[in-house]
C-alpha cells in the first residue's frame, strides 16, 4: 500500500480486539466502562491488557454507562487520556453526561458499537442508538470495516486533544457485523504511533495547588454565549480533523475525507449511505455499472461536525440521490439523516431529487440484492414527482 511504513504489519484479528490494541498503542491512561452488548469485547480486552500489566492505565469498573461517562470525566478533569465504549441501552443511559461532557470540552474518546434501541429487545445492529444523540456536540464519525475502526480510534485522540478543538469524539462501528468479526488488519508500530500522537499536554486541568471551577452554574446572560462558543468550535474543529486525516495518509496511505464517492463519475443517481452497509452498497453499485445504470454511492463519514460543502460539492451533476437510513425519526419526515441531507442542499439552485428509504433496523439483512430493488422503485418514485414520503424497505404486512 502506497505511504504503507516499513514497520506495519498484517494482523487477522477481531474488530474488537483490533480497537482495544488501538487504545492501548494511544497509550490511554484511564478507562471506565460497563460491558454492553455488542461493546463488550471491547472493554473486556482493555481490561485484561490493563489487569496483565500491558497498559499503564487506570481502569475503573462501574455499576452503569452513566457511572462510566461520569468517572471518564473525572479522570479526564484531572488531565488523563480518556476513553470508554458503550452501545444502545448503554448510550441512552449516559444521555445526561454526554451533554455535560462535550459542554466541559472533555476530550474523551468513546467507541460506540452501534445498536437498535428496545423496544422490542434487539442486540443487532442499526443506528438508532446514535441518531438519538446526534445533537450532543461531540465530534462523530462512521467507519465501514476494522481497518477503518482502527485508524480512526488512534486519529480520535490526535484530533480530540488538540488545544483549539478539545471536544470528545465519538467512533460508531456497526455492532456484530464489524465489532465480532474477524478481518486482516495492518497494525503500525509502537514508534510510529508514538510520533503520531505525543503524550496528552491538556490545556485545563484540576490541580489542588491552582485551584480552578469547572462546570459552573451559569445564568442566562451568558448561557448563549457559552452554547455559541460550543456551535463555533465544533463547526471549526473541521479543518483540524481533515488536517489529521491527511497526516494519516501521509504515514499510512489510507485517505479519509468527510463525503467518499466510489463510481461517481457521469453518475447521474447516487446512493448515500453510512457504517458497513457502504461495503455492501459498493457491491451492488458494481453491479448495475457492469449492467450500463449511471449508478454511483456516496458514503458520509463525517457525522458531526456535518460536511455541508463537501456533500453539496459531491452530488453536482446527479439527479437522483436515494439516502439510505439505518434509524427511524418517529413521528417525522422519515431518517434522520434524509433530513440532515436535504437540508444541506436545500439552499442549491440546481440539486438532485432526494428519496428515502430506511433500511436494515434491528439488524436485518441488507443484501447487494436489496440496492438494486430499492433503485427501481427510487425511480419510478422520483419520475411520478417526490411525495416527501419515505419507505420502510423490506416492511411485511
Amino acid at each position: 500500500m502506497s505511504g504503507q511504513p516499513a514497520s506495519a504489519r498484517r494482523v487477522g484479528m477481531e474488530v474488537s480486539i483490533a480497537v482495544s490494541y488501538a487504545v492501548q498503542m494511544a497509550r490511554a491512561e484511564a478507562i471506565a466502562a460497563y460491558p454492553i452488548t455488542p461493546q463488550t469485547h471491547i472493554v473486556e480486552h482493555l481490561s485484561s491488557l490493563v489487569a496483565n500489566g500491558e497498559l499503564e492505565a487506570e481502569f475503573i469498573n462501574v455499576e452503569s454507562e452513566h457511572s462510566a461517562l461520569s468517572a471518564c470525566i473525572g479522570m479526564s478533569a484531572a488531565g488523563a487520556r480518556t476513553y470508554t465504549a458503550t452501545s444502545a441501552q448503554g448510550l441512552a443511559l449516559m444521555h445526561e453526561i454526554l451533554f455535560i461532557t462535550s459542554g466541559m470540552r472533555f476530550p474523551i474518546v468513546m467507541t460506540v458499537a452501534n445498536r437498535a434501541l428496545s423496544a422490542p429487545l434487539s442486540i443487532w445492529n442499526d443506528h438508532s442508538d446514535i441518531m438519538a444523540a446526534r445533537d450532543i456536540g461531540w465530534i462523530q464519525v462512521f467507519v465501514k470495516n476494522g481497518q477503518e475502526a482502527y485508524d480512526h480510534t488512534l486519529m480520535a485522540f490526535k484530533i480530540a486533544e488538540h488545544p483549539e478543538v478539545l471536544l470528545p469524539t465519538i467512533v460508531n462501528l456497526d455492532g456484530f457485523i464489524l465489532s465480532h468479526v474477524v478481518e486482516a488488519l495492518e497494525f503500525l508500530s509502537q514508534e510510529d504511533v508514538d510520533a503520531f500522537l505525543p503524550p496528552y499536554q491538556p490545556k485545563y486541568r484540576l490541580d489542588p495547588k491552582k485551584p480552578v471551577t469547572m462546570g459552573a452554574f451559569a445564568m442566562p446572560e451568558i448561557y448563549t454565549e457559552v452554547k455559541y462558543a460550543h456551535q463555533v468550535a465544533l463547526s471549526n474543529s473541521y479543518g483540524h480533523i481533515l488536517r489529521v486525516w491527511d497526516e494519516w495518509a501521509g504515514l499510512t496511505g489510507r485517505h479519509y475525507r468527510p463525503v467518499e464517492s466510489y463510481l461517481t463519475e457521469d453518475a447521474r443517481i447516487l446512493f448515500l449511505t453510512m457504517g458497513s452497509l457502504t461495503e455492501v452498497a459498493e457491491v451492488a453499485v458494481e453491479e448495475m455499472r457492469a449492467q450500463g445504470l449511471p449508478v454511483g454511492l456516496l458514503s458520509l463519514r463525517l457525522w458531526r461536525p456535518f460536511p455541508f460543502d463537501a456533500l453539496r460539492e459531491a452530488v453536482k451533476g446527479a439527479e437522483l440521490l436515494i439516502v439510505c437510513d439505518r434509524a427511524l425519526s418517529a413521528g417525522g419526515p422519515g431518517g434522520p439523516v434524509h433530513s440532515e441531507v436535504r437540508n444541506c442542499l436545500y439552499p442549491l439552485e440546481t440539486k438532485p431529487a432526494t428519496v428515502n428509504y430506511i433500511i436494515g433496523l434491528g439488524g436485518r439483512d441488507v443484501p447487494p440484492k436489496a440496492f438494486h430493488d430499492i433503485l427501481a422503485r427510487a425511480r419510478q418514485e422520483a419520475e411520478s414527482g417526490p411525495t416527501g414520503e419515505f419507505f420502510l424497505y423490506g416492511v411485511r404486512g
